[in-house]
């Protein structure tokens, strides 16, 4: 973890008791009883083995999903006393990801899925279109901006939808193994560039 000044500042996620359990019959525990505060500005890495839990954690933190027991708070506020449409607005206004899989919209250019992000940020047409440019440019790829998903490569593929998350200028950014389908120069630069977005922007 590193965390620079973030020592005196709000927490903004935590995780209070919480534990995962999918299964009826024959349960698996994905996580118990975990407790964990982000602060604003927090950089923070979790680490360890496949299967131990890191996706379903970041699964809980970015409310995409719900614990079987336990408490998650956003500010504060206890996630499951919030409708689906609540908690959808509060992640589409705060939180952005990267995942493993990359979920580009097949039929759309590398801008155009870009710009998904931002359709609902009281933009421009123009102002989205310029700032999906934007940040496709920053991850290396503004000569494929009019590709589909199709016609890249799956490293380039990983890097639109980094791109994606770049460009809504999110509070809160969670990556789910970012680089594991990019060379290693690539993979430093995007490492660089998520860096680059704590540092000056105080994005956690």
């Amino acid at each position: 973890m590193v965390r620079g000044d973030s020592q005196v500042s709000e927490v903004l996620l935590s995780l209070d008791g919480v534990s995962r359990v999918f299964g009826d019959e024959v349960k698996v525990h994905a996580l118990r009883d975990v407790s964990l505060d982000i602060r604003a500005g927090d950089f923070l890495s979790i680490v360890g083995p496949s299967g131990s839990g890191k996706s379903t954690l970041l699964g809980l933190l970015g409310v995409l999903d719900l614990p079987s027991s336990g408490v998650v708070r956003i500010r504060g506020t206890d996630m499951a006393d919030l409708g689906d449409a609540e908690r959808s607005r509060m992640r589409g206004g705060a939180i952005g990801f990267v995942f493993q899989q990359f979920h580009l919209i097949p039929h759309l250019t590398a801008v155009g899925n870009v710009e998904t992000a931002l359709l609902y940020r009281g933009l421009t047409a123009g102002k989205r279109h310029r700032r999906a440019l934007d940040a496709l440019e920053q991850v290396g790829l503004s000569s494929r901006s009019g590709h589909i998903p199709v016609q890249l490569s799956g490293g380039e593929q990983q890097r639109v939808a980094i791109a994606r998350a770049f460009a809504s200028s999110v509070e809160i950014l969670f990556a789910d193994e970012p680089t594991g389908n990019l060379d290693t120069a690539t993979g430093q630069h995007i490492i660089d560039l998520i860096f680059e977005l704590n540092a000056e922007f105080g994005t956690t």
